[in-house]
């Protein structure tokens, strides 16, 4: 599937309108995690590194990738101790899709950025091993879909748009066992974010 340019230009929007939010882990993320106790965390797009830091102080031995170098020499300033790769996220580098990792965390902001949901999908089962976990929170599509006012502006239904259910679809055909979904409330009566809880094999 050839996806448009859809996904781009509607979070483009969602995230010019909600520019200065902080860049570390959303609370509901870190309630979740709990106690990463030596496990070994892949983090997709880390930007700065704040939430990568953070994963780190809840135990995590952190592997952290995004595809600006810029951000990531940043980052590597300030948290030394911590792996950081520049990678695209649908396009993992060899080395780490070796099935070492026991979490794969894509935060807020990848699947807007993403245009081959498949690639995406079996890149991250790759870097997990057998029962590895991943963690997915990130803007509902459909807050992609609508302004601030919640006038809807884009076709949910247009092709290349990723959907929830083609979004929870490629993970499954990547061989991950969906085991949790749960959708947030944003502005008004639409849900804003999404968190997805699965696990390989």
């Amino acid at each position: 599937m050839e996806p448009t340019d859809h996904n781009r230009r509607a979070f483009n929007d969602a995230h010019t309108r909600r520019r200065g939010a902080r860049p570390g882990l959303p609370q509901i993320v870190k309630a979740t995690l709990g106690d990463l106790s030596s496990k070994r965390v892949l983090h997709l797009q880390c930007g700065t590194g704040e939430a990568s830091a953070e994963l780190a102080e809840q135990g995590a031995v952190v592997t952290a990738v995004d595809p600006s170098e810029p951000m990531l020499d940043a980052a590597r300033e300030r948290w030394p101790k911590i792996l950081w790769v520049q990678a695209e996220v649908q396009a993992l580098p060899g080395e780490l899709r070796r099935g070492r990792f026991d979490l794969v965390y894509s935060p807020e902001g990848v699947l807007g950025r993403v245009t081959d949901l498949d690639a995406w999908a079996h890149g991250i089962v790759d870097a997990v091993h057998d029962h590895g976990e991943l963690l997915v929170y990130d803007d509902h599509p459909v807050a992609l879909c609508v302004d601030a006012f919640q006038r809807w502006q884009y076709d949910y239904f247009e092709e290349g748009f990723w959907r929830l259910g083609k979004i929870v679809t490629a993970l499954a055909r990547a061989g991950f066992h969906v085991e949790a979904l749960e959708e947030y409330p944003g502005d008004r009566r639409l849900p804003g974010t999404f968190l997805l809880y699965a696990r390989r094999g």
